[in-house]
């Protein structure tokens, strides 16, 4: 039977060194793998490609790695909640790739699928369309995007069985489920991990053959951005 199980994030991560690619499941701080994260931050990686919708917070999240100087370079599509991104941005000290979000998704939906370009209108007569190219459909012009892949897609998910097949909760499935197809290698960090054949196969998100390794996760904080509430 096949067993995608390793023990923790530290056995997820092992082999993540300086210089990789990653993508980062989530949407704001919904749905972040904030065990993995927490991992290289303790293993201090540094020079990171980072492939995510968002920067995470100051405090929290792909954050963290944005203020111990781990992150070479983010590509991603919002990231308004982060000042030290901002602040490394304006000085010169990371290389940004800002991609519309559409485009983001799609781009990486493509790398899983192995498609390597495609055409989308968002973008085209702004800065987001320098040096690709493009051409005309039916009277509309489009831009050349092409694919993104990584070395490592690390992902969350709020339950998964032991060969890797995830279900998300909510709003975590997000970026999650295209990004654990676009990975050379990808990790999974659950809620719930249970044994092959207690999830409802109809209820599945991310067949398990896309996953490389599963680990159960702990002290997940899943922090709001901005949390608005009425007054009493």
């Amino acid at each position: 039977m096949i067993n995608k199980v390793v023990q923790d994030a530290a056995s997820a991560c092992a082999d993540i060194t300086d210089g990789a690619t990653l993508m980062l499941g989530g949407f704001g701080l919904c749905g972040i793998p904030e065990n993995s994260i927490q991992e290289i931050l303790r293993k201090d990686i540094k020079d990171l490609t980072c492939i995510s919708n968002n920067a995470g917070v100051d405090d929290f999240g792909i954050g963290l790695l944005l203020q111990r100087r781990q992150v070479k370079k983010m590509i991603s599509s919002y990231v308004g909640e982060n000042a030290e991104f901002e602040r490394q941005l304006l000085s010169g000290e990371l290389e940004v790739e800002l991609i519309p979000q559409g485009t983001l998704a799609e781009r990486i939906r493509a790398g899983g699928a192995g498609i390597p370009a495609f055409f989308t209108p968002a973008g085209y007569g702004t800065e987001v369309g320098e040096g690709k190219e493009s051409r005309e459909f039916n009277g509309k012009m489009y831009l050349m995007e092409t694919w993104l892949k990584a070395d490592f897609a690390l992902v969350k998910a709020w339950k998964g069985d032991t060969a890797g097949n995830l279900i998300y909760k909510g709003t975590a499935r997000n970026f999650n489920p295209m990004m654990a197809t676009a990975g050379k290698i990808t990790i999974a960090e659950v809620e719930e991990l249970v044994p092959v054949g207690e999830l409802d196969p109809n209820m599945i998100h991310t067949p398990g053959i896309y996953v490389q390794r599963i680990f159960q996760g702990k002290d997940y904080e899943k922090r709001i951005e901005q949390r608005t509430v009425r007054q009493a």
